[in-house]
């Protein structure tokens, strides 16, 4: 499923990685999340991620598939208490 103001929001959010604060809305790479064979995951599993942690990411750089997936769920966590943080603020 497409989220474009989900998509927006997590783009103004810095990297949850890094705190690189030009950030791109990350989708997850694990199937449990909806990511198939030329499919991306469904827009409620994306993080901010800066470039240069997307990119490790998405090769996976960081990890084996597994430790990967692993992080991303840890990210997913954080990425969501950014979120009601910053609604709080507005």
């Amino acid at each position: 499923m497409r989220d474009a103001k989900r998509l927006a929001e997590i783009r103004k959010l810095p990297c949850v990685r890094c705190g690189n604060p030009d950030s791109q809305a990350a989708h997850s790479n694990s199937a449990k999340h909806g990511k198939g064979r030329g499919i991306k995951a469904d827009d409620q599993f994306t993080v901010p991620l800066c470039h240069a942690c997307h990119s490790q990411f998405d090769q996976f750089k960081l990890g084996s598939r597994e430790e990967s997936e692993r992080l991303f769920d840890q990210w997913l966590v954080k990425a969501e208490l950014m979120l009601s943080k910053q609604d709080e603020v507005f």
